[in-house]
């Protein structure tokens, strides 16, 4: 086998495990799936050993192939940095780079002050994917990401970006409605808007253990920008961050002083990909851009 095709295969052996599915991976390859499946059936011939199981729901690493997946990437780690030794350095800003964020971050922090970052860097595309899950950033599903918790494991870089504040909030309407709690124990009379549980993908979205122990939602959505909404309609009453909340004169915070929580957004890298330039400007501008939010972050302190 030529030694174009064994880095070649080896790259599509990558793809595949960490997408695991073939469509998904030749997609990110930006190759037919047919070149992906024909690079994998090539790798495995040369190597004598089936490195994938093909199941319906996707291709899932065999014992030969759990074997490899770390000399694979220890191959690519060094093909990378030759190239970023070579090539980063005089050509700038240029790629792509990917934003893994929550939703509520991404969506009222990050997107209100893409726009200044991105006209300063015309030649770098920009993903931000804002939504409510974790991103694995050894699987390459996103260059930078922002999280709930430090990583205790792994080759991640994380720094702390902000503390933010979240608070109880109802509609006007629903509280004229159903009347405004003077403490805790007016509480068990409310409804309340939640997280479905086994969609919770921090410990750091279980509010009600610790804010509102012995209580329960009765409505729960995935999403908190969708919560947000509800709650403005008056369905029920919901813990949101302060810096979404309090934009809107159609929810009103209730019981500041009782119902308090703090969280803590960070910004994790990749070991492998922090000493990057694109990276690492973009870094800083998720910084800078946290910076700004902090008065709407803690509005309260």
């Amino acid at each position: 086998m030529r030694s174009t095709h064994r880095w070649d295969d080896l790259q599509a052996f990558l793809a595949v495990a960490r997408a695991g599915r073939l469509t998904e991976a030749a997609r990110h390859m930006g190759v037919e799936h047919t070149t992906l499946s024909r690079r994998i059936t090539r790798l495995e011939t040369a190597l004598g050993t089936k490195l994938f199981d093909r199941r319906p729901t996707g291709y899932g690493l065999s014992s030969e192939g759990e074997r490899l997946l770390p000399r694979a990437e220890a191959i690519e780690r060094a093909a990378l940095g030759i190239w970023l030794d070579q090539v980063d350095p005089a050509i700038g800003l240029t790629g792509s780079v990917r934003i893994g964020a929550p939703e509520a971050f991404g969506t009222f922090c990050l997107s209100e002050r893409i726009s200044d970052f991105s006209a300063l860097n015309p030649g770098l595309s920009i993903e931000l994917v804002a939504t409510p899950r974790a991103f694995s950033l050894s699987k390459r599903e996103a260059d930078l990401a922002i999280g709930l918790t430090r990583p205790a494991t792994g080759r991640l870089h994380a720094r702390k970006l902000a503390d933010y504040e979240l608070g109880l909030y109802g509609a006007p309407a629903y509280v004229d409605r159903c009347g405004r709690p003077e403490g805790k124990s007016d509480l068990h009379q409310h409804r309340f808007i939640g997280y479905i549980d086994e969609l919770v993908f921090s410990p750091e979205l279980d509010y009600f253990t610790e804010a509102l122990p012995g209580l329960q939602p009765s409505i729960r959505i995935s999403n908190v920008i969708t919560q947000m909404t509800a709650a403005k309609s008056g369905a029920g009453l919901c813990i949101l961050p302060c810096f979404m909340a309090d934009r809107h004169s159609d929810l009103v915070r209730l019981l500041p002083e009782s119902v308090r929580i703090t969280r803590t957004y960070w910004l994790l890298t990749h070991a492998d990909m922090a000493h990057l330039n694109r990276i690492k400007t973009t870094a800083e501008f998720i910084v800078s851009a946290a910076r700004a939010a902090r008065p709407a972050f803690l509005p309260h302190r």
